[in-house]
């Protein structure tokens, strides 16, 4: 999707559908929604529910999973919706797959959100293989965007999505632009089938920044796409200036994408500490 010259596409970071109605309403669009269980913890319904001290079994948070899902669904329908599997670290390839098969049921424009762990990407290898659509969450290095491109070789374009978590890496002192910006260097020497999906958006500079590096699609909290819209949804190009004096930067690493993709460093200790967080959050609906 094109708007105003800007290639870049545009996600609401959410799990709420009223915002989803909300953000199409201030920009007068939308690419498509990320979700997550920390997101749909934070539903404004679930917070009520545990402000009663009621929580949910596990088939009455996973329908009303669903429910959010298909409703965010049917606001962009042309769109994409990423749709989280359960994991924790103790959950297997087999448990994710089939877990997200059955996720993918949902809706027709599901894109599943698996760990970049090796269980998670076995089950995209899988799950590509049978034409699902992925979103490999939580990447924090070059070399798990290199694994990600190869295990999913397989797949179309716009089936796959990389999601580097800028964010995450500021938080510890790490320019995370930088990351987008070497995985996008890196992925132009390949045959485009991943798309980068600049994710843990914490500012209107985030936002902008992806766009002017030209960063496949980013995902924003409501927030930030509210800011963006009230300041006239400008559209940076290269010349945007993100100076981070403050920030380490991550130099750009030469890595081939030609090889099989349990070879490269997959392991990333803030993978970890997002998959623990997720799974907390999941868990603490659960009764």
């Amino acid at each position: 999707m094109n708007h105003n010259g800007r290639k870049t596409k545009i996600f609401l970071d959410s799990g709420d559908p009223t915002e989803t109605r909300q953000i199409k309403e201030i920009l007068g669009f939308l690419d498509g929604q990320t979700t997550n269980p920390t997101l749909v913890a934070r539903n404004p319904e679930v917070q009520e529910r545990l402000k009663r001290g009621e929580k949910f079994s596990d088939n009455e948070i996973f329908k009303f999973y669903k429910n959010v899902v298909q409703e965010v669904s049917s606001l962009i329908p042309h769109g994409s919706v990423s749709v989280e599997v359960y994991a924790d670290a103790d959950t297997s390839t087999e448990e994710m797959f089939l877990h997200g098969r059955g996720m993918s049921l949902w809706i027709p424009n599901a894109h599943i959100k698996y760990p970049t762990t090796k269980q998670g990407l076995l089950a995209a290898e899988m799950s590509v293989g049978e034409g699902m659509r992925v979103n490999m969450t939580l990447v924090f290095t070059q070399e798990q965007a290199a694994a990600v491109y190869a295990a999913t070789r397989v797949a179309k374009h716009g089936d796959v999505f990389v999601s580097p978590f800028v964010g995450r890496l500021d938080d510890r002192g790490e320019n995370g632009m930088d990351l987008v910006k070497n995985i996008l260097q890196m992925y132009s020497h390949g045959d485009k089938h991943v798309e980068v999906l600049t994710a843990s958006v914490r500012t209107l500079d985030h936002l902008l920044y992806a766009i002017a590096l030209g960063s496949d699609i980013v995902s924003a909290p409501f927030a930030i796409l509210k800011e963006w819209a009230e300041k006239g949804t400008h559209t940076p190009g290269h010349e945007y200036a993100y100076d981070k004096d403050d920030l380490v930067n991550i130099p750009y690493d030469a890595i081939s994408l030609e090889k099989p993709w349990a070879t490269y460093k997959i392991h990333h200790e803030l993978t970890d500490k997002g998959i623990e967080r997720f799974s907390a959050d999941w868990n603490n609906l659960v009764t």
